[in-house]
């Protein structure tokens, strides 16, 4: 077994998360699973495949997941992050088990590729695989970007390494479960956005680079999407994502997918977007107050040391 020990977030998860635990056994027994007070069963069929638990209330996916950090209960060399909907595949756990000992001493994180599963069909095309996410590092070396949206595992020091196997996400869930979820998804795209302008909070973040790792591109390209114009730019996306990066190659599934992912989502994001400014315009302080009142969300929650 390796010297690392997995955290995973849960709300509701009953579908996911036995398969999620069935895959890191064989490389880790070290598997801590802070919840969201599921109402199903999730927390009793994570216990009985010996997981320890604990439940903790929802902000925001950056705060739960430092949480978990600061409150992991195991000493191991090295921290693994899952969501409850993925699991390892086999080859990833065999080599987790046959490289993570031997790795140098300046290697604090690692990255692996995650495979999007939707209808039961790999999503190989639209520039959505490979996705590489950094999901391993030293203890004591990573924390959980503070963003609303896309976080990322942020490395206080060393280099990282890639790995070559996969990781696969692949929700079980309806599609109304789906079009719901991320239509609450968009309001915390939208604070994201609001983010980058009026700069809400000071939270440690990944550097934008164009030529850096993938999450430091995509921070970039970020930024770049939204200086577009509102309304333009999901077409121009959804265009780049099924014609100039053949999505169109993965089939009805692919169709569903990147018209509604990368599409559809993207201007429901600019339709809650457009409402604000409607709404209250573009003051910093009615933005944080129309959050709290029409969402229940503190723009300001996230500050170091507030959570």
């Amino acid at each position: 077994m390796s010297s690392i020990s997995v955290i995973i977030l849960t709300h509701n998860e009953e579908k996911h998360i036995g398969r999620c635990i069935a895959s890191l056994l064989p490389f880790t027994r070290q598997i801590f699973i802070v919840d969201s007070f599921s109402s199903d069963q999730t927390v009793e069929i994570a216990r009985a495949m010996g997981a320890v638990v604990v439940q903790n209330a929802w902000v925001n996916y950056a705060s739960q997941f430092n949480y978990g950090i600061r409150h992991i209960p195991f000493q191991t060399t090295w921290l693994m992050r899952m969501d409850a909907d993925e699991y390892v595949l086999p080859e990833l756990a065999a080599e987790i088990n046959n490289r993570l000992s031997g790795l140098p001493e300046d290697v604090s994180g690692i990255y692996v590729k995650r495979r999007v599963m939707f209808m039961n069909r790999w999503m190989r095309h639209g520039d959505y695989y490979p996705t590489w996410l950094l999901r391993l590092w030293r203890s004591g070396q990573g924390v959980c970007e503070e963003t609303w949206m896309d976080e990322h595992i942020k490395l206080s020091t060393g280099r990282s390494i890639q790995f070559e196997h996969d990781i696969v996400d692949h929700n079980l869930n309806n599609l109304t479960w789906w079009t719901q979820k991320h239509n609450l998804y968009a309001i915390r795209e939208v604070i994201d956005i609001l983010n980058i302008r009026f700069n809400f909070d000071k939270s440690i973040r990944v550097e934008p680079n164009l030529f850096g790792t993938q999450e430091q591109r995509k921070r970039y390209l970020k930024l770049r999407y939204a200086s577009l114009p509102l309304f333009t730019r999901p077409f121009l996306y959804f265009f780049y994502r099924y014609f100039v990066r053949l999505g169109l190659i993965d089939g009805r599934p692919g169709l569903m997918w990147h018209f509604l992912q990368g599409l559809w989502y993207r201007f429901l994001v600019d339709a809650k977007l457009y409402e604000v400014y409607h709404r209250v315009g573009t003051d910093r302080q009615a933005i944080i107050d129309f959050f709290r009142t029409e969402y229940g969300k503190d723009l300001l929650a996230q500050r170091p040391g507030q959570h």
